[in-house]
C-alpha cells in the first residue's frame, strides 16, 4: 500500500474518531462512526489474503448493521421526543436500541460472536488499531446518555467476563485470545459504567496500555500462535523474559498494573451493595488468568525439540521500533504502586 494512501486512511480513523468524540448530534456521531469503518477496511483487506477479504466483509457487514439500529433509533428518539442530543435521551426504547447497537460495534456479549473471527484474519497492526482505537468512538458515546435499563448492562458485562473467560481456554491462536481478553475486560468496563464512568475511562486506558505492549511485543517476535511463541526466546531472549509480566498483567494478578482496574471495580460494586456481583466477577477472571498461564508457561517452561540454529533471525538487529514496546511494557508492570494517585487524579 502507497505511503500516501495509508496516510489518508490513517487521519480518517482520526477524524472519523474525532467527530463522534466532540459531537453531542446523533447524526454527527453517526456520521464519525462510518468515516471510521469506512477508513479501516482498505487496511483490513491489505495482505489480499482470502483470511483477511473474508474478515473485512464480516466486519463491514457487522459494523453496516449496528450503524443502521443506532440510524434508526436516534431518529425514532427524535420522533419520539424532538429531541436529536446525545444527552437528551429519554424514551427507554430507543435508549435501549442503542445500547444494543453499540454493544455489537464494540463486541460485548452476547453479540460477540464476529469479534474473534474478525481478529484472527488480521494482521498483527491492523489488530492493534482493531482492539485499541476502534473503541474509542462507541465507548464514547455509551458513556454519554443516561442508560434506562441499568440491568441490561450488568447482564452485557457478567456475559461478558464469562464469554471472554470460557472462549479463550481452548484456543492457540494469539489473535483469538487476545479478542476473548477484549470481550472480558469490556464486560468488566460496562459493569461498572453506571456507577463510575471515570474509573471505567481508567479502566479503558489501563487496557489499551496493557494491549498495546502485547501486540508489540507479538509483533516483534513475529508470533501468532503458541508453538511460534514458545520458540521465539530465540529472537529476543531479554523480550520473551519479560512477555510473562505483560500477560500475567493482562489477567490482573498483583503487583502488576493490571490489578489496579480489577481492585478499584470490585471495590466500587462492593460499595453499591452489589458484592455478589463483584464476587461472580472475580470468579470469571480466573477463568482468563488461566489461559495467560498457559501463555506464560509456554513462554518460559517449554523448550522447543528442534535446533534453533537454523534460523538466523535473531542474528540481525530488529527492523521495528522499539522504544514504544519498552515503555508500554514498563507502563503494563509498574503502575500499581501509583494507584492512589491514579485514583485521585482520575475519580477525585
Amino acid at each position: 500500500m502507497s505511503p500516501h494512501i495509508a496516510a489518508t486512511l490513517l487521519l480518517g480513523l482520526l477524524f472519523g474518531t474525532t467527530i463522534t468524540l466532540t459531537s453531542s448530534h446523533w447524526l454527527l456521531a453517526w456520521m464519525g462512526l462510518e468515516m471510521n469503518t469506512l477508513a479501516i477496511l482498505p487496511l483490513m483487506a491489505k495482505p489480499h489474503h482470502p483470511r483477511a477479504v473474508e474478515a473485512t466483509t464480516k466486519y463491514f457487514l457487522t459494523q453496516a448493521t449496528a450503524a443502521a439500529m443506532l440510524l434508526f433509533a436516534s431518529t425514532a428518539n427524535a420522533w419520539l421526543t424532538g429531541q436529536w442530543e446525545i444527552q437528551q435521551m429519554s424514551h427507554p426504547l430507543p435508549v435501549t436500541l442503542i445500547t444494543l447497537a453499540l454493544a455489537l460495534k464494540l463486541g460485548l456479549a452476547p453479540l460477540h460472536s464476529w469479534l474473534p473471527e474478525v481478529l484472527q484474519g488480521l494482521d498483527l497492526g491492523t489488530g492493534l488499531i482493531m482492539s485499541t482505537w476502534q473503541k474509542l468512538a462507541p465507548f464514547a458515546l455509551l458513556m454519554q446518555f443516561q442508560h434506562s435499563h441499568p440491568t441490561l448492562l450488568i447482564i452485557m458485562g457478567v456475559l461478558s467476563t464469562l464469554i471472554g473467560g470460557w472462549g479463550g481456554l481452548n484456543q492457540t491462536q494469539l489473535r483469538k485470545i487476545l479478542a476473548y481478553s477484549s470481550i472480558a475486560h469490556l464486560g468488566w468496563m460496562i459493569l461498572v459504567l453506571q456507577f463510575s464512568p471515570a474509573l471505567t475511562l481508567l479502566t479503558l486506558t489501563t487496557y489499551f496500555v496493557m494491549t498495546i505492549s502485547t501486540f508489540l511485543v507479538f509483533k516483534l517476535t513475529n508470533s501468532t500462535n503458541i508453538n511460534t511463541l514458545a520458540i521465539s526466546w530465540a529472537k529476543a531472549p531479554a523480550l520473551i523474559s519479560l512477555t510473562p509480566l505483560i500477560l500475567l498483567s493482562l489477567g490482573g494478578l498483583p503487583p502488576l498494573t493490571g490489578f489496579m482496574p480489577k481492585w478499584l471495580i470490585i471495590q466500587e460494586l462492593t460499595a453499591q451493595h452489589l458484592a455478589p456481583l463483584a464476587t461472580l466477577a472475580a470468579l470469571t477472571a480466573l477463568l482468563s488468568l488461566y489461559f495467560y498461564l498457559r501463555l506464560s508457561y509456554a513462554v518460559t517452561l517449554t523448550i522447543s525439540p528442534n535446533t534453533l540454529t537454523g534460523p538466523t533471525s535473531w542474528r540481525f538487529l530488529p527492523k521495528h521500533p522499539t522504544i514504544p514496546v519498552a515503555a508500554s511494557m514498563t507502563l503494563t508492570m509498574f503502575l500499581l504502586p501509583l494507584t492512589p494517585a491514579i485514583f485521585a487524579l482520575v475519580i477525585g
